[in-house]
C-alpha cells in the first residue's frame, strides 16, 4: 500500500544507530496520500506521494 502509483516510491530501509553505535533495523515510510484523481477520464482514488502532488504529475478530480 505505501507505494506511489506514479513514481513507485516506497519504504526505505536502514539502521538506527545509538550513541554507543549499536545498530538496529528501521524503516522510513514515504509520505503517501490517497488522492482522488482523473485517470483515463474517470475519477479514481490512487496512492500518490506528496512529491508527485507538488510537481503536478497528477490531475486531481
Amino acid at each position: 500500500m505505501a507505494k506511489c502509483e506514479i513514481c513507485g516510491k516506497g519504504v526505505h530501509f536502514g539502521n538506527n544507530v545509538s550513541h554507543s553505535h549499536r545498530r538496529s533495523n528501521r524503516i522510513w515510510n514515504s509520505n503517501i496520500k490517497k488522492v482522488k484523481c482523473n485517470v483515463n477520464g474517470a475519477a479514481k482514488r490512487i496512492y500518490v506521494c506528496t512529491r508527485c502532488l507538488r510537481a503536478n504529475k497528477v490531475e486531481r478530480a
